[in-house]
């Protein structure tokens, strides 16, 4: 299953794509936060980041990618609770606008970015 290479030059913020991963998962109990705290760690494995406590957002290449990420988290998905996916292009995440408190910050790096140094 080897992941297509797709030279730099040919990358497109309106072809890498963005997902995020929104959930809200029941935490009552000690197996449901066992349940909960694996889902999240799973995450964090497939290369997710942290936005916010039960938001996971990591990009992607090619909109095939977030698929086949799509279908992993599928099969980590605990028995309670709702999780929902986005996909967005690199483009409208670059005019997303980040505060933390009552500051402007950066927001994370798309892959094209990363790939530069």
């Amino acid at each position: 299953m080897g992941e297509q290479v797709i030279p730099i030059t040919e990358m497109s913020g309106w072809r890498i794509m963005w997902m995020l991963v929104m959930f809200d998962l029941p935490v009552v109990d000690k197996e449901e936060r066992k349940a909960a705290t694996r889902f999240r760690e799973g995450l964090l494995d497939i290369g997710f980041e942290m936005a916010q406590f039960s938001v996971y957002m990591r990009c992607c290449v090619t909109r095939e990618r977030c698929e086949s990420l799509t279908n992993k988290i599928k099969n980590m998905l605990p028995s309670g609770g709702r999780v929902d996916i986005l996909y967005f292009t690199d483009k409208q995440y670059g005019q997303m606008r980040h505060f933390f408190r009552s500051s402007e910050i950066k927001p994370l790096k798309s892959e094209s970015q990363l790939a530069l140094f």
